[in-house]
């Protein structure tokens, strides 16, 4: 299907719904929204959004056997402080699990520590902003580690978007690229997500590329009011000697002050890197009671 100005492959390509053709007929620009969903920084600027606020997190972190039963998990309920430009957090409760903790109290699991980077503030954090200039910070004890966290928090945090440092996953993630993106079936329908109608952009691999893509499925909810995003749901998978990964997400949005912020994401997640062993796990965070400053 064609549209006036070329947008590339996926404008030629795409599959709409009688909803979406008709408010395209009105005032619904396509090329428009595909490049808007290609560029959108928005869902990475949410999660930056909670480094400048305060708020309450109720985190649930189980690590998997190979029988999918949990051999040691972390539940607890935090709280960010936010003061004069700076964070720190408080335990309101916490229960552990199995070797979830080391005899020092470090972390026994590298999801662990993708987790703590992500959602967990050691000491005072000071200075930070909630710009969006494309880099990921992440602070952990590991430098080996951070790397690869790093590196997975770009495929999580920009889906679609090339990856430095990682030459052959950073092409195969470029979904909107001409070259990638045949490999993919691309559709806008119209759907509702809880009350708030939305159009939904969806870029599924084909079977026949399945053992060929990093991003397996994007599905992004943006409300037709905005066009922001209040919910996306994707899988990422990739297998070579370097990386070994197997990850779907969930994540809900939510506004406070006028801020987009995550309210509910859940990560299913197996992967490994070099001279460590497989790992899987699963992970549920919820945030709320959001405040511009204090506890």
């Amino acid at each position: 299907m064609g549209f006036g100005q070329d947008t590339g492959y996926i404008a030629h390509h795409l599959q709409l719904d009688s909803v979406v053709i008709s408010a395209s007929r009105v005032n619904f620009d396509i090329p428009g929204f595909i490049k808007m969903v290609e560029e959108d920084t928005t869902f990475y600027k949410a999660f930056k959004n909670l480094r400048i606020l305060a708020y309450t997190a109720e985190n649930n972190i189980e690590i998997l056997d190979k029988k999918n039963k949990a051999k040691a998990s972390l539940e607890s309920t935090t709280r960010q402080h936010r003061h004069e430009g700076c964070r720190t957090m408080s335990v309101l409760s916490e229960k552990t699990t199995g070797d979830f903790y080391n005899h020092k109290k470090q972390y026994n699991y590298y999801t662990a520590e993708l987790y703590a980077s992500l959602f967990f503030t050691k000491g005072e954090v000071c200075g930070e902003t909630n710009i969006v200039k494309g880099g990921h910070d992440t602070k952990v004890d590991n430098p080996e580690m951070e790397k690869h966290i790093d590196q997975l928090k770009k495929l999580i945090f920009n889906p679609g978007q090339p990856v430095p440092g990682v030459p052959l996953i950073s092409r195969k993630v470029a979904i909107f690229d001409d070259k990638v993106a045949p490999m993919y079936n691309f559709s806008i329908t119209s759907a509702d997500y809880g009350k708030v109608p939305c159009y939904v952009f969806t870029a599924q691999s084909k079977p026949e590329y399945s053992n060929s893509v990093v991003i397996n499925k994007l599905v992004t909810y943006f409300s037709k009011d905005d066009l922001e995003i209040i919910y996306r749901d994707y899988s990422l998978s990739y297998n070579t000697f370097i990386f070994d990964f197997n990850v779907n997400m969930r994540v809900q949005m939510t506004h406070f002050d006028n801020l987009m912020v995550p309210a509910v994401l859940f990560y299913n997640g197996s992967w490994k890197v070099p001279f460590h062993k497989r790992e899987h796990a699963v992970f549920t965070a919820k945030f709320y009671d959001f405040a511009l400053n204090g506890n």
